[in-house]
């Protein structure tokens, strides 16, 4: 059986915190490569050997291995800003780790990606039931192996097998087992009675809590701790954590997550910088972006909002939507498309 705990390959020689605060457990180095895992709950395996929390950090699901969960959860890192989680009784199986073609399959059971940011040379793929389905967009996408079918509750994905060929819009699920009819579905329902749906949300938040803190530390810490975006690890919370290269990036589910240099500008994460509130709406708002340019000129995208798809778009923070009193800055036209 092959190694399952090895040590991650460093993607720079630098780190995101000074020593001795640098490493995760077991040597592993403060970057991530698609196929660590990053976080577990109860019954997991990895090539038939069980995850523990005390092993997170160097666990890394290496080409054509299985995770597998029983009464458990899991949270799987792919590309810079992409979360692979993974519900009760399920498998999935790492076909590609490659930054360039990463690809997974989802076996049993069920998976959500929560894509909060896409670089534009990343092909992301999920395998399943013989077709193949890629994220083209920021957004939110749920695979149930059990049921057969693809949904979009934010973004856009197209979906291939043999001569089949179907584009997928946000509120739209593709059922592979049903004549490959796209139909429209529920969001609000699909997420009120999803267990998966509510744990990623929540594990949304936390993720960009840690990356709010490694973003601070960063810039107190001095620039020759930051490389660029990516995953940075995080040893007050156990995990790595995401931090985008430009502005302010929010997950499908609309927590934010900050560059540090943003974090330079003053604005912090919740608490007395501008708050999110508990989901922003259970993550119907949409993603968005608020680029490190609008940030700069104080003009917060200068009326253009920042969230798509009927998120926060005319309307947006004015008259009181910053905990730390920033007025009106999102309100007016529409959001971000």
């Amino acid at each position: 059986m092959a190694a399952v705990f090895v040590a991650i390959p460093a993607a720079t020689a630098t780190s995101a915190y000074p020593a001795p605060l640098n490493a995760p457990p077991g040597g592993a180095p403060t970057s991530a490569v698609p196929g660590t895992v990053n976080y577990v709950e109860g019954q997991v395996t990895v090539a038939g050997q069980t995850v523990t929390p005390r092993s997170l950090g160097g666990v890394q699901i290496q080409p054509n291995q299985i995770l597998e969960t029983g009464q458990g959860l899991a949270e799987v890192l792919l590309t810079p800003g992409v979360f692979l989680r993974v519900g009760d009784n399920s498998a999935v199986r790492l076909v590609s780790p490659d930054l360039a073609n990463t690809r997974v399959e989802v076996l049993r059971g069920q998976a959500i990606v929560e894509v909060t940011e896409l670089f534009k040379d990343n092909n992301l793929w999920v395998l399943m039931n013989g077709a193949s389905t890629r994220l083209d967009k920021q957004g939110l996408y749920a695979f149930n192996a059990n049921t057969q079918l693809v949904q979009v509750f934010d973004g856009k994905a197209t979906v291939d097998q043999d001569d089949h060929h179907k584009d997928i819009d946000k509120g739209h699920e593709l059922a592979l087992n049903a004549n490959w009819k796209v139909a429209h579905f529920d969001m609000k329902a699909q997420a009120a009675q999803d267990p998966l749906y509510a744990w990623s949300n929540l594990r949304s938040e936390y993720e960009a809590e840690a990356s709010m803190q490694s973003a601070r530390n960063i810039f107190v810490s001095g620039w020759p701790y930051w490389y660029g975006p990516g995953w940075y690890w995080n040893p007050y919370w156990d995990m790595y954590g995401f931090i985008p290269g430009d502005g302010i990036w929010f997950s499908p589910f609309g927590y934010p997550f900050y560059s540090p240099w943003v974090v330079g500008f003053g604005y912090g994460y919740g608490y007395g910088g501008f708050g999110y509130g508990r989901g922003f709406g259970h993550g119907f708002v949409g993603h968005g972006h608020i680029a490190g340019n609008a940030i700069g000129r104080g003009g917060f995208g200068h009326g253009g909002g920042f969230a798509r798809g009927g998120g926060f778009a005319g309307r947006g923070f004015a008259g009181g939507g910053f905990a730390g009193g920033m007025r009106g800055g999102f309100g007016g036209g529409g959001g971000r498309r």
